[in-house]
């Protein structure tokens, strides 16, 4: 695989991330989740929890 193309499936897969978080009743070890279920870098996984968090509030703020 190119890292042209690596660098542009990364933003899918933590967005795929950050929905099943966002899906998902929280847990204290959803980092190393994360890195399991995703194949996810720390810092990956990191900005996957901060995307979920922001689309919990949409859901909120927009049902």
């Amino acid at each position: 695989m190119t890292e042209a193309r690596q660098e542009a499936e990364e933003p899918s897969i933590i967005v795929a991330a950050a929905q099943w978080v966002a899906d998902n009743p929280p847990r204290p070890d959803i980092i190393p989740h994360l890195k399991a279920k995703f194949s996810l870098t720390s810092l990956q996984a990191a900005e996957a929890c901060a995307m979920a968090q922001k689309f919990r509030l949409l859901r909120r703020a927009f049902g």
